[in-house]
């Protein structure tokens, strides 16, 4: 099993976690977002054993995470002296969206240092930075004293993980690997992600938590969907980030979406599931009368309407239910909103990556 520790972490369990990574080990860490497999972000040896822990292609670039100073008064923060090993180019509109929301669950996509290595940008001329909240893992880069490489911390293309029981299970043939235990993750799903690299248009490579419409209405800054910036010829295309791909988060037990109010018509689409099905059902709607659909087992699963609390459940429930043995999950459709995109995009990818095939499916 790997290297366990408690929720309540001492001082030295942070320095044997700083000292893992210096000697180009392994440490997965908390996050409010979800759990990272962590490594030291200049050294490429470490980084490519990240890759093959998690069995993710060396062209997926990762996100480095960074500390954010020791100070209380954001406004005498010095972000471009945390950002100068990594990124080139750091805008007016950068520092702004930095000030807004670091730490926090947004990374911004940056023109790399020369110095960063290829091994943590996929190739790419471009780097993916942010700083977590979780103040375990900001003790934990501050005494580090340097950028960590982290992607969810779960085999790839597979549930993130969000507790470090999750963690555990996913690698529990890695003795060597340093699990730091800071209790589950609040916000649940990953980061937003903004592509800074190109210009004066911020981009949206991956939504999250922080919506468009939030990140307008506190620092004025517009951002914009891939398909509203025209590029020319010229112009490279938009970077590729962590979980881009159309396979992803995805449960070994096959996932569907319905939609409203028609999960019978769901169920009824599946004849051959002709044992138990896991139905997910909102909070705010009465119970369904799924019972009366012939030859099939069908149980409810009582989901949040509520956005924030749907994501910060929506891995712990695909776990609990991919361990269940159900034949299917049927999930609802997200509402329409931009507070849901997160949520819907998880949802959508985990659909097409989902079932006992799933792993042929991450790299489509």
């Amino acid at each position: 099993m790997s290297t366990e520790s408690t929720p309540l972490q001492s001082s030295a369990v942070i320095n044997e976690a700083v000292q893992t990574l210096r000697d180009g080990g392994l440490v997965a860490f908390p996050t409010e977002t979800v759990y990272g497999l962590g490594a030291d972000a200049k050294n490429p040896e470490a980084i490519k054993k990240v890759f093959a822990s998690k069995g993710r292609p060396s062209t997926h670039p990762l996100i480095v995470h960074v500390a954010a100073p020791d100070k209380f008064d954001q406004d005498q923060i010095d972000w471009v002296s945390v950002l100068a090993p990594w990124a080139r180019d750091i805008s007016e509109s950068a520092l702004k969206l930095i000030a807004a929301f670091w730490p926090g669950p947004l990374t911004l996509v940056f023109n790399k240092d020369k110095s960063v290595p290829s091994e943590a940008t996929g190739g790419q001329d471009t780097v993916a930075i942010r700083a977590p909240a979780h103040p375990m893992t900001q003790d934990l880069l501050r005494k580090f004293k340097g950028g960590i490489v982290g992607p969810s911390a779960n085999r790839f293309g597979k549930v993130s993980p969000t507790s470090a029981s999750d963690v555990r299970n996913e690698f529990e043939g890695m003795l060597d690997l340093m699990v730091l235990d800071g209790g589950d993750c609040e916000v649940g799903i990953e980061s937003t992600i903004i592509d800074l690299s190109s210009g004066d248009k911020p981009v949206l490579l991956r939504p999250g938590a922080i919506t468009p419409s939030e990140i307008l209405a506190k620092t004025g800054i517009q951002v914009y969907q891939p398909g509203e910036i025209k590029k020319t010829e010229e112009e490279a295309a938009l970077p590729r980030v962590s979980g881009s791909l159309r396979a992803h988060y995805a449960p070994t037990t096959p996932l569907r979406l319905y939609a409203p109010g028609r999960v019978l018509d769901a169920l009824s689409e599946f004849p051959d599931i002709k044992s138990r099905v896991a139905v997910a059902v909102w909070d705010s709607e009465s119970s369904l009368v799924l019972e009366d659909h012939p030859s099939i087992d069908v149980e409810e699963v009582i989901v949040s309407s509520d956005s924030a609390a749907f994501a910060s459940r929506l891995y712990r429930s695909l776990r609990d239910l991919d361990q269940q043995a159900w034949d299917l999950i049927l999930f609802p459709e997200p509402p329409a909103g931009e507070e849901w995109d997160g949520v819907r995009d998880r949802l959508q990818r985990a659909c097409f990556g989902s079932g006992p095939s799933s792993s042929s499916h991450a790299s489509s």
